[in-house]
């Protein structure tokens, strides 16, 4: 490793900052014209359970404009994720070791595809399941019409819940590699996890038990899945390894 001035470092973090920044803002610009059309595909698990002849409100003036432009917003900062990680790459590996270095850009990789993976479980799985639920159980005479902004606010947390869920292989990962837990403890405290498992998911999920289940069952099985990968790459290292 090398040191650097302050002034420098906090140049070079302005810089990746701006290019960061700069490459949500040009992607969001490109997309922007089809808002409307970005907005539309993610409605599409509600638009398709809704009854014929249904629509969402907007109960807010602006929720019209701004609620197409929050979708693309997220879409366009997911789409140059790359990019954003890659300036906060660029800043942080001077300073690390070699061996940090081979250990934490697969567990960033992974840990991208795998926020990813979950969000794409929640929209195709899930939502499917929880719309159908919630439209079935709508006393009759009642329209089941959606604001277009809590819709938005609902789907986010559901893809911050399963895209967080997702990532349990790479905390278990990460807590033994450090030394923190052992495999054994993780494999004794399997118990706690599953009945975690279980809270966490009626607290985040709608009620309805199979939405539940989709969210306990997969937590539970990465939660096994990191313990099997943690056997596999054995103890992380116990001394400090030089940078060549």
């Amino acid at each position: 490793m090398t040191e650097q001035p302050l002034l420098a470092h906090l140049i070079e973090l302005r810089n990746r900052l701006v290019r960061a920044v700069a490459g949500i803002v040009i992607v969001f610009v490109a997309l922007f014209n089809w808002a409307g059309d970005i907005y539309h595909l993610l409605a599409k698990p509600m638009m398709d359970v809704l009854p014929a002849g249904a629509q969402m409100i907007a109960t807010d003036v602006t929720a019209p404009f701004f609620v197409p432009v929050k979708v693309t917003m997220l879409v366009a900062f997911l789409i140059s994720l790359p990019n954003t990680l890659y300036q906060v790459w660029g800043f942080i590996a001077p300073g690390l070791y070699q061996h940090e270095k081979r250990l934490i850009a697969p567990l960033v990789i992974s840990s991208v595809l795998l926020f990813f993976i979950g969000m794409a479980f929640a929209y195709y799985l899930v939502f499917p399941v929880v719309f159908g639920f919630m439209s079935a159980v709508t006393p009759t005479g009642v329209a089941m019409m959606t604001d277009i902004d809590k819709y938005l606010s609902f789907v986010l947390g559901m893809f911050v819940a399963f895209g967080v869920t997702f990532e349990v292989p790479v905390i278990v990962i990460v807590l033994t590699r450090m030394g923190i837990v052992s495999i054994e403890q993780l494999r004794q405290g399997r118990p706690y996890v599953i009945v975690g498992a279980f809270v966490v998911a009626a607290i985040v999920t709608p009620p309805d038990v199979l939405s539940q289940i989709m969210l306990a069952v997969p937590l539970w099985i990465l939660y096994e899945c990191g313990i099997l990968i943690s056997v596999f790459l054995g103890k992380g290292p116990t001394a400090k390894e030089e940078t060549t």
